[in-house]
C-alpha cells in the first residue's frame, strides 16, 4: 500500500482511522517547569501525571493510551481529567488561565492551536519530535518559528463510507476510487431513484462546514485560506445544494432543526454514502455491536476528487483532516517534566499506535503492524479498495496554523449556514465573506 510522508511544506501524509497557542520563547520564559527546581525522580519512583480527555465512557483513546504506558512504564501513573467534548477548548483555556489545567492536555483541532501557543501555554517539545519516525502524521503542524509544541497521536483523514447493499438494491455501481465530485453527484441521485419508495437517500453530507470547505481547501489548486479569496469554494456548493434540491440528501434544515446525527443516518441506514472522516468506523463498529447501527455490507473508498488526475488505484488522492495532538502544560511540575515527554513520546510513536489501532482508533503513525492490527479487527472490511483508501492519501489540514485561522473559519461557519439554508446565493455569500475578511481581519 502506497505511503505519503509529512513535509515541512504541510501536506500530511500517511493517515489512517478514528473512533469518536504560546509564545515563540524558550521553555522557561513561556513559564515551562512552573515549579522549583526538584530534581527529577529515579527511574523506579513513582509518578502520576494527569491528562485532559473528553467524554470518557464513550471515547476509549484516553485510556487506552493511558493503560498501554503504564504497562511499559509502572512507575507512570496516568489519571484522566474529563472535559466536556463541545465545551473543551473553552475550559481548557479557562483552566490554564487558572492554573488548574492537567499536566499534558490534547490539542483537539488545529484550528484553536495558535491560540495556545500565543498564549504562552505549551512547553517546547522538540526533543521529542525529533525522535519521532518520519512517518508520523501531523508533526509539521505543531512547528513555529522553529520549535515543536505538541506532538501527533492521531492523524485523521476523510474519506467515503458506502452501503454496499443499498448500492446493490439501487442497481448502481459502487464507488471504485475513480470517483470525482460530479461522479458522485450523479450517483447519489441515481442511487435515491432507485430505491424507488425507500426512506433511504443516496448520500448524507453532515451539517458541518468541513464537510464542503475542507475539501474545498484541500483539493482546489492555490487555494489559500487566509489569502481571503474564497472564490474557490463556489463549485463545492453549487454541487452541495445541487445534491439537496435534487432531494438525494437530506436539506441542510431538516439536518440542523432536527439535529440529526451522521451515526444514525449511515448506521440506521438512510444514507448509501456519507463523506466522514476516519474516526466514524470505530463508532460504526462499536454501534453495530451494540444494535444501535444495523448490519451491513459496507465499505471505504477515496474521497471524490476535483478531477482524473488523482482518482485511481495508481494515484494518491488528495483529502483533508487535522492531526489531534498532545502538548504539555507549561505550569507542569518540573519533576514530571520527562515522564510527560515520555508520554508523549510513547503515544506519538509505535506502542501508542498499536494500542489505538486495536480499537479502531486513528493512530498519528501508519507502519505495517499498525494496518495489520486494524484490518484484523472484526468488521472491518478486508476488501482491496478499503485497504486502499485507509492507507493511500494526501491530507492536507483543515485549519492551516496561521493567527488568523480561528477568525476566518468562524466567518466560514457563517457562510455555510447562509449558502445550506439557501438564505443567499452561493456567490452572494461567497463575496459577503471577502468583504467581512477584508474589514474583520485584514
Amino acid at each position: 500500500m502506497k505511503r505519503t510522508i509529512p513535509t515541512a511544506a504541510g501536506a500530511a501524509a500517511a493517515v489512517v482511522l478514528a473512533l469518536t497557542a504560546c509564545s515563540g520563547g524558550t521553555a522557561d520564559e513561556a513559564g515551562g517547569g512552573g515549579g522549583d527546581d526538584t530534581a527529577a525522580p529515579a527511574e523506579d519512583e513513582a509518578v502520576t501525571l494527569s491528562l485532559a480527555g473528553w467524554s470518557l465512557s464513550t471515547t476509549p483513546e484516553f485510556q487506552t493510551l493511558a493503560d498501554a504506558f503504564h504497562e511499559e512504564n509502572p512507575n507512570v501513573t496516568v489519571e484522566l481529567q474529563e472535559y466536556d467534548a463541545s465545551e473543551y477548548d473553552t475550559q481548557m483555556t479557562a483552566d490554564l488561565a487558572a492554573g488548574s489545567a492537567p499536566d499534558m492536555y490534547v490539542l483537539k483541532n488545529l484550528k484553536n492551536f495558535w491560540t495556545y501557543y500565543d498564549g504562552a501555554q505549551l512547553l517546547d517539545v522538540s526533543d521529542v519530535t525529533a525522535e519521532l519516525d518520519p512517518a508520523t502524521g501531523g508533526a509539521d503542524f505543531y512547528e513555529v518559528d522553529g520549535a515543536s509544541w505538541a506532538v501527533p497521536y492521531r492523524q485523521d483523514s476523510w474519506f467515503l463510507y458506502y452501503n454496499q447493499d443499498l448500492f446493490d438494491e439501487a442497481g448502481v455501481d459502487a464507488p471504485d476510487g475513480s470517483w470525482t465530485w460530479d461522479d458522485y453527484v450523479t450517483a447519489a441521485q441515481d442511487v435515491t431513484e432507485g430505491l424507488g419508495d425507500s426512506d433511504a437517500l443516496g448520500a448524507y453530507q453532515h451539517s458541518w462546514q468541513s464537510v464542503v470547505q475542507g475539501f474545498a481547501l484541500a483539493q482546489s489548486e492555490g487555494a489559500e485560506l487566509t489569502s481571503g479569496d474564497f472564490g474557490y469554494l463556489e463549485p463545492f456548493y453549487d454541487r452541495a445544494v445541487e445534491l439537496q434540491d435534487s432531494d438525494a440528501q437530506v436539506d441542510f434544515g431538516t439536518v440542523t432543526t432536527n439535529q440529526l446525527t451522521y451515526q444514525a443516518q449511515f448506521g440506521t441506514q438512510q444514507a448509501a454514502m456519507m463523506p466522514m472522516g476516519s474516526w466514524y468506523v470505530a463508532t460504526l463498529l462499536a454501534q453495530q455491536e451494540s444494535g444501535d447501527a444495523d448490519e451491513f455490507n459496507w465499505g471505504m473508498a477515496p474521497i471524490p476528487q476535483v478531477d482524473s488526475s488523482t482518482t485511481g488505484m495508481d494515484a494518491t488522492p488528495v483529502t483533508f483532516g487535522d492531526p489531534t495532538g498532545l502538548g504539555i502544560n507549561p505550569a507542569i511540575d518540573e519533576a514530571k517534566v520527562d515522564a510527560a515527554k515520555e508520554f508523549l513520546a510513547f503515544a506519538a510513536g509505535e506502542g501508542g499506535a498499536d494500542a489505538l489501532a486495536a480499537i479502531g482508533i486513528t493512530p498519528a503513525l501508519l507502519s505495517d503492524g499498525v494496518v495489520d492490527t486494524y484490518f484484523g479487527l472484526d468488521g472491518v472490511p478486508g476488501d482491496e479498495l478499503s485497504q486502499f483508501a485507509f492507507a493511500t492519501h494526501d491530507t492536507r489540514p483543515e485549519n492551516p496554523v496561521d493567527p488568523d485561522t480561528a477568525a476566518l473559519q468562524n466567518i466560514l461557519g457563517d457562510t455555510h449556514s447562509e449558502i445550506m439554508s439557501e438564505s443567499s446565493s452561493v456567490a452572494d455569500a461567497i463575496a459577503g465573506a471577502e468583504d467581512r475578511a477584508a474589514s474583520e481581519v485584514g
